[in-house]
């Protein structure tokens, strides 16, 4: 079993008022697409109730970073009340969704991804030793870039949020 460190935790984004769905989902797909990161949506689903649409998708992207690191990450969609508008912005009816919109991200990092070299109390002794002192540069680095993936992602949604305040 793979040992993994929190690096990022619980990083979160609050929006209410008007957005595009799907263009957010385009948003945080294409993200990861561009940066070579693989991806799957562990949950998505749609509830509709009388106050509105209820939301939640959950991405979880992962990539490997060479035969012992895997750096992933967990982002939680959740979009309460939603309801579609119609909005005329420049002589165009623009169809939009209007709610309240919270994203959480998580960034882990994993050790020995495959499980081949923790196979006793011996060597998990010794890969702690490794993790601490030997490979700690690869570690800051790995850390580094995760950070970065997840603090630019948060910077393009905020900004894709912030779009349409102007509405």
């Amino acid at each position: 079993m793979p040992e993994r460190a929190i690096v990022v935790d619980h990083l979160k984004i609050s929006y209410e008022g008007l957005f595009n769905m799907a263009e957010l989902h385009k948003l945080i797909s294409e993200f990861f697409y561009n940066r070579n990161w693989d991806y799957s949506e562990s949950l998505n689903e749609e509830l509709i109730t009388p106050e509105g649409k209820q939301i939640q998708i959950v991405y979880k992207p992962w990539k490997s970073v060479g035969n012992y690191y895997k750096l992933h990450t967990k982002i939680k969609l959740v979009a309460a009340n939603v309801k579609d508008v119609e909005v005329e912005h420049d002589n165009q009816v623009l169809r939009l969704h209007q709610g309240l919109v919270r994203i959480t991200m998580d960034g882990y990092i994993f050790f020995d991804r495959k499980g081949q070299f923790i196979t006793s109390p011996f060597y998990w002794f010794f890969a702690v030793i490794f993790n601490k002192y030997i490979f700690k540069r690869h570690f800051e680095k790995f850390e580094i870039w995760i950070k970065h993936d997840l603090d630019e992602l948060r910077y393009k949604i905020k900004n894709f949020l912030n779009t349409y305040k102007y509405y």
